[in-house]
């Protein structure tokens, strides 16, 4: 995925100012694919100028108004072709992971504390995908574009029940070394 097939998304879903937009990354679509307002901004002008969003005329220029963006036919044909294109896996990378391999040479010190402190962040952020889920998906909400939605978010909760299962397993056998 990248990012400015992330922004057309969203703008599909909801013309959208840059300022909105970088609300809506923070409160979903940074889940998982993360961005900063600044990186944001920059692919909005980029998008702009090749011709796949534009910005909505305003009721009353000023300077300073916030400029709401929608997108044009091209750039649906753009987001349109990337959906059905494949794209292999990417690679797992993960700084804890190689830690866990580096203190079976160096040993264990610390990384019960570290093991924990992951474990509460993943506990956190499954009670939020969670409360997410409670609210946004109830069972009467059943069109195709709220089921893909939906499967998106459990995708999220399944990485995060995984997660914590390991790392409940990790503990154990870090303090089972103890």
């Amino acid at each position: 995925m990248s990012l400015p097939h992330a922004i057309l998304t969203a703008l599909l879903e909801k013309p959208s100012s840059g300022l909105e937009l970088t609300r809506r990354f923070d409160r979903s679509f940074g889940f998982f694919w993360s961005a900063t307002h600044q990186q944001i901004y920059r692919e909005l002008g980029k998008l702009e100028q090749s011709g796949a969003i534009r910005a909505l005329p305003s009721e009353a220029p000023a300077r300073g108004q916030k400029k709401e963006y929608e997108v044009l036919p091209a750039g649906r044909a753009e987001l349109a072709a990337w959906a059905a294109a494949g794209q292999d896996p990417r690679p797992m990378r993960d700084p804890l992971l190689l830690r866990m391999r580096a203190a079976a040479v160096v040993g264990t010190a610390g990384l019960a504390a570290e093991l924990r402190r992951h474990l509460d962040l993943h506990e956190r952020q499954l009670e939020m995908y969670e409360g997410i889920e409670r609210r946004d998906f109830p069972p009467e909400r059943d069109s195709e574009q709220d089921r893909l939605r939906h499967l998106v978010l459990r995708g999220g909760i399944e990485l995060e029940t995984f997660w914590i299962r390991w790392l409940t397993q990790a503990l154990d056998t870090v303090d089972g070394e103890d």
